[in-house]
């Protein structure tokens, strides 16, 4: 049952995690901070995951019954939901839904803190940059350090997608927050290992200690991908069949992800004969029908669009493929590396990975785990595609070193070097 307060924990270092959109993980029990708390616990530490009492991924969801917050726990990892105001799509309502997270944090924050004692650590995420604000007065507050965990680049990564200008008024503001941000923050995690290269494209190094500057990457859950592997498995004979090599995309059907360029791809090796390559692309979104109607008026008969399927199923699909597609559309972002949840399950299902951009830090080619485009253009991609179908041996030895690759990536791994940065503080 869901209480409006949480008992004291009697373990070690109290772990505050903050997380706006960590609702899901409470559903699914699954996620990054999911395993970080599992693995932290396990260890004898004290994690707690404060989220939005509204899931971004579905409208299931917590009643908070009037309060500013409630509390329930799951496998022994308390959930702190915070007061949030409803919403769908990305319009005005979610970024009140934003502000009003952000809002609450501060008094949900102290009326814990007196019941259960304040933390050791904050540990604040970004999806937006509100949450590590609020982490870091918080925390200061509270007379405790705060680390800060930067997975999305806020306004960089706005501006890479032509949704905003970098000379705006908005986009400096922003800036000027995210440079107080790195300034005031105890530590800051970065997911994708060029982190420190952006602080100083920026011109920041003379005011941000880049020493303080960590990388923890994304990661899998091994043991759970490898059970929902065994337990989850698709009654789909597209994907079973033996007369195909099935190129495999696994993710949303939208704009940013460039899905008619795959399109592109697999007209570009129909054409030239190769009857046996074949696309399935598993998902949804709002260009899911028009890509639909271009194969049938083109003519495109090697991509099978088989739907949306729940995340369940997603590891034996992709240990079934042939090759998976690591695709999005390429932008600039991708000379500080590689953040991409996708990417370590790819990983996992130990198959040869066709990455369809080239970035830095390269992790396809560091583990030598699958080929990666010079270009990102049909004509560039539909060759690399071919190199992996009709080289057999080259392709089962890419699948073996991406498995091998995942263990570096497993969230035991990826916890202990959180750890490490906690005990330093």
């Amino acid at each position: 049952m869901l209480a409006s307060q949480q008992g004291d924990f009697k373990m070690g270092k109290k772990i505050w995690i903050w997380n706006h959109y960590a609702t899901n993980m409470y559903i699914d029990q699954a996620g990054r901070h999911y395993s970080f708390a599992e693995n932290l616990l396990k260890e004898g530490y004290s994690p707690t995951i404060f989220c939005a009492s509204t899931n971004h991924f579905s409208k299931q969801n917590i009643d908070t019954k009037g309060n500013k917050y409630i509390t329930d726990t799951v496998n022994d990892i308390p959930f702190v939901f915070v007061k949030s105001p409803k919403y769908t799509g990305n319009g005005i309502k979610r970024l009140l839904n934003m502000v009003t997270f952000f809002i609450n944090l501060f008094p949900v924050a102290k009326k814990y803190a007196k019941i259960n004692n304040k933390p050791d650590v904050i540990f604040a995420s970004s999806v937006h940059p509100l949450t590590l604000v609020a982490g870091i007065m918080v925390a200061k507050k509270f007379g405790v350090p705060c680390i800060c965990e930067i997975r999305d680049l806020w306004p960089e990564s706005i501006i890479a997608y032509g949704l905003l200008k970098r000379n705006s008024f908005i986009a400096k503001i922003m800036f000027k927050g995210e440079k107080w941000i790195y300034q005031k923050a105890d530590y800051i995690i970065m997911t994708w290992e060029g982190g420190k290269d952006y602080i100083i494209d920026q011109g920041w190094e003379k005011f941000v200690d880049l020493s303080k500057i960590k990388h923890i990457s994304n990661g899998v859950d091994l043991d759970m991908f490898d059970r929902n592997s065994n337990e989850y498995c698709l009654n789909d004979s597209d994907l079973e069949s033996n007369n195909y090599k099935n190129i495999v995309y696994a993710g949303s059907i939208r704009k940013v992800n460039n899905i008619g360029m795959l399109l592109d791809v697999a007209k570009i090796i129909q054409n030239k004969g190769y009857n046996q390559i074949r696309f399935l692309i598993y998902g949804s979104g709002n260009e899911l029908e028009m890509l639909k109607k271009r194969c049938k008026d083109e003519g495109i008969n090697n991509v099978l669009f088989k739907g949306r399927v729940e995340k369940k199923y997603i590891p034996y699909i992709l240990k079934r493929a042939y090759v998976n597609i690591l695709h999005n559309t390429s932008t600039t972002l991708n000379k500080y590396g590689q953040s991409q949840n996708k990417l370590f399950e790819y990983l996992a299902a130990g198959r040869c990975i066709v990455q369809t951009y080239s970035t830095g830090y390269n992790i396809i080619k560091k583990y030598n785990c699958g080929l990666t485009t010079k270009k990102q253009n049909a004509e560039e991609i539909a060759k690399v595609v071919i190199e992996a179908c009709m080289n057999e041996e080259m392709n089962k030895l890419m699948g073996q070193n991406a498995r091998l690759a995942a263990f570096e990536f497993d969230y035991k791994v990826l916890t202990s070097k959180l750890i490490s940065i906690i005990d330093d503080i």
